[in-house]
């Protein structure tokens, strides 16, 4: 083609060569003449697709080499020219598209775009073209010439297979999963189906996006969401029926009523029935509500928030009315948790009420502030302050904490209940704790009560039952010495006590306690023999030997010349050093409990004692402060039953309840004892957990009456010469019973441990300490000696000497019938232990218990066992205990408060007259006198629900109630065990009595016992569950962890093989972790947390499990609670003798006593 189409003819004439060359730059041969109308119609196609918006193909074809002819220039730059236009129309356009919103088009096959992919779409526009244009290149001729552009258009002969190869490879293709969406182009699908298929057989399913719009649903809402849990706390409509006489015509429904509405129905034409409310006549009539109830909802939009607002309101208008209610107060402060577990009242925004988080420093600041507007009106209540203290331990550091304290002591001094909490508070200060400190500050509490009861301090004065409180501020002080291993001390502070009560001199009787204080210190310092030491006699004696002037020379005993048995300590020096540490430190606290004095009678020295500690530790300045006066008789000889009780003998007193949770430190409480093997006479005498003096046992230990060493055992006998003669009449029967059931008990412990050698001399002491009391003429005639001395005999194995004693004691009886309760008691023990005898043959095994109980009926003396019983005395008897028992129990319910005789002997003949039933008739008569007596003393306990607590009368049918009731339990028991009966009346009983007595470990043993036979653990769990919630005491989740436990071993020896390790052959069934949530629920309380043995018992379990690092946590969180308790410490020792060293320098720093320190224990290791 020429340069110059017009001009193309000219061009091409026939000329020489030589110009021929010259003029070929006028030429263009790729252009042909004949291909320009093609090139239009194309054109003119590519125009009309761009108009109609169709996409942009992105590779342009590449056609085969072909010849073409030449074009005249004109035609080319024309053809350029439109490609521009093409070009910035084009970009127009994807301009335009770009701000439209995608997001109409959500439909199509792909994704909808993101604002960044769009931008990326604008931008590979331009990129896309421009590759186009460098990649779509001209044939052969061309690319010699240079990098050529090939058009669409300028393609002479398009066909349908034209085709481009692009050699540029696309890193992306290998980086993302796809291709680029601008890549891949897009369509709207119709519908799901497709063309040609068969719908009924075939289908398609399409990936991507669903093309049905997606409709947001609201997801329906769970019980255990916050707002539905809040439903739950709403308070129900109450409603009510009509209260209309029953009409004879039968009615189509049941109307009721709401409780506030007291006008009758409106019947209309719409409400025919009078059944519908006002809201709903309107709907039917369609009108609606008036504006004011329709605004109503948008101010109270929860109902449950409405309800709570009212009741924050109507607390605010009470307490504003009773500013000085502090019981009001306290109601209000305790409100907050209700409040607060509600969804949330008080948002900050609106709609944010179950967004918000609520924090329990925010409702401890709201507790704050009503307690400080609370204080604001009641300045002198104690109660407010203490709650604030309480509250205030959350926020406060521990100094501020003790200068509140002692400012609260200092305004009420008088007040023996917040010293009590005040020592504990000091108790559980693990970072300024230490003995020395604890120990002066008891001695400052009890100087300051005294010094108030008797008017010193003129400024307060003395409150009712002060006396009680002071003395059990001083049992909780020498049960807190005992615990940290200074049982010296608390040995000293008791034979003070004991002097300081009851050998007084009557010169210094009437001056004030701090003046008695000054007269007693030179007697402690005078060396006089003490309070269960050999030679003793007592404050007043020494003085007025002072006062004559004379000295009392005291001889030596030949007894004491024979020589003691030395104890070997370390009787294996190839046992690691903890083991002997252990066993040494148990060994010495056994032995060393007394306070050392050097024996005079002996030429001894104070540099005779082995152990310096023993004999510093009772200087007076230790003791002299505690010292308080008891004119209480009733109090003067609990103190000799304390201290007894402290000793290890079983007097059965059990500490008040305000210390008895800090005194508990060992697990006796589980053992059953005998009662398994005999459930009607079983020997166990109670001590409530809390163990004896110089017995640091490990957990676990079975609790058996062992006794002292030699040394223990002479002062045990001193201390009863030198008080029973102090009393006379009852109170000295019960010394001599306890000292006789002591020495019982230990016979009890060699039948156990089968010692043959032990249990002879032990056998033949008791009974001479039995004929011993029986001689003196005030205990001729006590039946409860004689009961102890005949059991001793049987227990023995001695039936027909036993037999004999039992005849002889009811013989000496005469004619009282059932009028002596000692004498129903005694009669009662010879029938049960007859029973126990051979309890498998009924018939003349009966005989004999059936003639002991008909013959306690009758006036003539008694007479021995000749033959079986008569039914003409059978029902003799019969009767007269059912005329006894009326009588008894309208002297016990009339007579306000009962006397303790009265008491006594309705406990015996109920005993009496039940197993009498049971023998003559069977086990439901025995049943049925339990359920009258039951009957009519709960209604005397309780009229109509109403509890009289403050009547000394409940008090004392309540103790009856609770004795009757193990009486019952037991007899159940026993004929569980020789009979077939089932176990529903038995578990029933224990259940009741529970509810009553949820602080007596004995039904607790029992009911624990009964229901790990069963398997099911639902019925138990929810019991545990119902006790806890109402009773305050500490019994209740002891019990429940335990019955945990037996359930655990129950699974445990189901999944054990021949008893070796557990074979996972039960899934979990959750008991571990219940057991902890039960442990860690009971340490919240403020007994579980002080309590010990709760502590031993979490700490043993989770060494159990094998979780050392968790172990060791609860160790040190134990000594936060319980720093004094040294079972602590030694037990760390046990489950973790690494840390040996640092237990006992935490010990030594906190002064609890350590009696073997590890040098010392390095030098008997290398003697």
């Amino acid at each position: 083609m020429a340069l110059f189409p017009a001009f193309a003819g000219v061009s091409e004439a026939p000329d020489s060569g030589s110009s021929r060359k010259e003029l070929d730059w006028l030429s263009n041969p790729s252009f042909c003449v004949g291909s320009i109308p093609s090139l239009r119609q194309q054109s003119e196609a590519a125009t009309d697709l761009v108009s109609e918006g169709s996409p942009l193909t992105r590779s342009p074809l590449k056609s085969e080499p072909s010849d073409e002819s030449d074009t005249n220039k004109k035609v080319k730059q024309a053809s350029r020219k439109k490609k521009k236009e093409k070009k910035k129309k084009r970009k127009h356009q994807h301009h335009k598209k770009a701000k439209r919103k995608y997001g109409q088009s959500s439909s199509s096959g792909s994704e909808p775009d993101t604002d960044s992919e769009k931008d990326k779409s604008l931008r590979s526009v331009g990129g896309n073209k421009k590759e186009s244009e460098k990649l779509n290149q001209g044939n052969n001729a061309a690319a010699d010439i240079g990098q050529r552009f090939v058009w669409l258009e300028d393609i002479q002969a398009l066909t349908g297979e034209t085709f481009r190869t692009d050699k540029k490879p696309d890193p992306a293709n290998w980086e993302y999963k796809s291709l680029y969406r601008g890549d891949i182009a897009r369509y709207k699908r119709k519908g799901d189906s497709c063309l040609g298929i068969n719908p009924k057989k075939q289908c398609i399913s399409w990936e991507g996006a669903s093309a049905e719009k997606k409709h947001s649903r609201k997801q329906v809402e769970r019980y255990f969401t916050k707002k539905s849990v809040g439903l739950m706390n709403i308070d129900g409509v109450a409603v009510s029926s009509k209260n209309e006489p029953p009409s004879s015509e039968p009615i189509s429904f049941i109307p009721v009523k709401d409780s506030g509405d007291v006008a009758p129905p409106v019947t209309t034409w719409l409400n025919p029935l009078g059944i519908y409310d006002q809201s709903t006549t309107q709907w039917l009539q369609g009108q609606g509500p008036p504006e004011q109830e329709a605004k109503q909802p948008e101010l109270l939009p929860d109902s449950e928030s409405a309800v709570l607002k009212a009741k924050v309101e109507e607390f605010n208008r009470r307490v504003r009315e009773n500013p000085r209610d502090t019981q009001l107060w306290m109601e209000f402060v305790a409100f907050q948790d209700e409040v607060m577990k509600s969804p949330g009242l008080y948002a900050i925004e609106e709609g944010e009420q179950e967004k918000r988080k609520k924090s329990l420093k925010l409702i401890l600041e709201k507790k704050l502030a009503i307690l400080d507007r609370a204080i604001e009106s009641n300045q002198s209540s104690v109660d407010l302050k203490l709650a604030k203290l309480k509250l205030c331990t959350e926020f406060w550091e521990p100094s501020t904490l003790v200068k509140e304290w002692q400012k609260l002591i200092f305004l009420h001094p008088n007040n023996a209940a917040l010293w009590q909490k005040y020592l504990l508070f000091c108790q559980s200060q693990f970072s300024t704790f230490s003995i020395s400190k604890i120990h002066s500050l008891y001695g400052k509490c009890l100087s300051t009560l005294s010094a108030v009861k008797d008017g010193s301090i003129l400024s307060h004065p003395a409150l009712p039952g002060m006396e009680e409180a002071m003395f059990a501020l001083f049992l909780q002080q020498c049960h807190f010495l005992r615990q940290a291993g200074h049982s010296e001390k608390a040995i000293s502070l008791f034979q003070a006590m004991v002097d300081f009560t009851f050998f007084k001199p009557d010169s210094v009787k009437d001056l004030s306690t701090k003046v008695q204080v000054e007269f007693f210190e030179p007697f402690w310092d005078s060396g006089e023999p003490r309070a269960g030491e050999k030679g003793a006699r007592g404050w007043r004696a020494w003085m007025h030997q002072q006062e004559r002037g004379g000295w009392v020379v005291v001889n030596p005993d030949e007894d004491d010349d024979e020589p003691e048995e030395d104890e070997q300590e370390i009787r294996d020096k190839t046992l690691p050093r903890w083991q002997i540490w252990l066993a040494v430190e148990r060994s010495r606290d056994r032995r060393h409990w007394r306070p050392w004095r050097p024996d005079k009678t002996k030429k001894q020295t104070e540099e005779d004692c082995e152990d310096p500690e023993r004999q510093a530790c009772v200087l007076f300045d230790d003791i002299g402060q505690s010292l308080i006066k008891l004119s209480s008789q009733a109090l003067q000889f609990q103190l000799i039953e304390a201290f007894l009780q402290f000793l290890g003998i079983p007097s059965g007193f059990i500490p008040p309840p305000s210390c008895l949770h800090l005194a508990m430190d060992e697990n006796s409480i589980f053992d059953n004892g005998l009662y398994d093997e005999k459930p009607l006479t079983f020997f166990n005498p109670p001590f409530s957990g809390v163990s004896c003096v110089g017995r640091m046992d490990r957990l676990g230990c079975p609790r058996w009456t062992r006794g002292h060493d030699r040394e223990g055992e002479e002062f045990i006998r001193n201390i009863f010469h030198l008080v029973m003669p102090l009393f006379a009449g009852k109170e000295k029967s019960q010394l001599c019973f306890s000292w006789l059931q002591y020495e019982i008990a230990k016979v009890v412990w060699c039948l156990h441990t089968k010692n043959k050698k032990k249990l002879k001399s032990q056998g033949k002491n008791c009974k001479k300490l039995a004929k011993n009391l029986l001689k003196e003429p005030e205990n001729c005639n006590n039946f409860c000696l004689w009961k102890q001395y005949a059991h001793l005999e049987w227990l023995l194995g001695n039936i027909e000497d036993a037999r004999k004693v039992f005849d002889t004691a009811l013989s000496l009886a005469g004619s009282k019938e059932l009028k002596d309760p000692e004498l129903c008691e005694l009669s009662l023990l010879y029938a049960e232990l007859e029973v126990e005898l051979s309890p498998d043959s009924r018939g003349a095994t009966t005989a004999r218990p059936v003639h002991i109980l008909t013959r306690l009926t009758e006036s003539s003396p008694y007479g021995p066992y000749t033959g079986q019983v008569l039914a003409v005395h059978i029902l003799k008897a019969r009767k007269a205990y059912e005329h006894a028992l009326q009588d008894s129990l309208s002297e016990s319910c009339v007579s306000n408060p009962a006397p303790t005789h009265s008491s006594n002997r309705l406990i015996s003949l109920v005993k009496c007259f039940m197993l009498f039933q049971y023998l003559t008739i069977g086990i439901d008569a025995a049943v049925q006198i339990y359920k009258q007596v039951f009957a009519k003393l709960n209604n005397s306990v309780s009229p109509e629900g109403s509890v009289r607590e403050d009547s000394a009368n409940s008090q004392s049918l309540t103790s009856v109630l609770e004795a009757i009731t193990l009486m019952h339990t037991s007899l159940l028991r026993f004929h569980m065990k020789v009979s077939i009966y089932p176990l529903a009346p038995l578990r029933d009983t224990l259940s009741e009595a529970l509810k009553l007595y949820p602080g007596n470990q004995v039904l607790w043993k029992s009911y624990v016992q009964i229901q790990n036979k069963s398997h099911s653990a639902n019925k138990t769990r929810r019991f545990f569950d119902t006790i806890i919630r109402s009773a305050k005491s500490l019994e209740p989740w002891l019990f429940a962890i335990e019955a945990e436990k037996m359930r655990k071993r129950l699974v445990e020896t189901v999944q054990r093989v021949d008893g070796r390790e557990v074979h996972a052959t039960i899934p979990e069934t959750g008991l571990v972790h219940r057991i902890k949530a039960l442990f860690e629920n009971a340490m919240r309380s403020d007994s579980g947390s002080q309590c010990p043995l709760l502590w031993r018992m979490y700490l043993n379990f989770l060494v159990s499990l094998g979780n050392k690092e968790r172990s060791k946590g609860v160790f040190y969180k134990a000594l936060q609670n319980c720093p004094w308790a040294k079972v602590l410490y030694m037990d760390a020792v046990e489950y973790f003798p690494e840390e040996m060293q640092e237990v006992l320098d935490l010990m030594t720093e906190k002064e609890l006593r350590v009696r073997l320190p590890l040098e010392e224990l390095d030098l008997l290791l290398e003697d």
